[in-house]
């Protein structure tokens, strides 16, 4: 797995509705819910698509508010991995989402 270069990765991450940069080598976003077992439901659908790829983000439930933050151990740092799983977990997102 490759790291984005400096040039690629905040162009990547500003293609991304919702997503930032953080600490130069993480992406993150919030997500909110109009209530708590709709955000826990999307916080499994999360879990196992990252289970099934074997890429985990870190994951925070905050009553209706789900923050998930991504990056590649592996690569050190943001890869294009990282930035599918976003793709894929907005997509999750507005399954869930009411």
């Amino acid at each position: 797995m490759e790291r984005l270069s400096e040039e690629v990765k905040q162009q990547e991450v500003d293609k991304l509705e919702g997503w930032s940069l953080k600490d130069d080598k993480f992406i993150e976003k919030r997500y909110r819910f109009t209530d708590f077992l709709t955000g826990v439901q999307f916080v499994n659908n999360v879990a196992e698509y990252a289970e099934d790829i074997q890429h985990h983000p870190f994951i925070s439930i905050d009553y209706k508010m789900v923050t998930l933050k991504l990056t590649s151990w592996s690569a050190k740092g943001l890869s294009d991995l990282d930035l599918q799983c976003a793709e894929k977990y907005d997509v999750l997102y507005e399954q869930v989402k009411n």
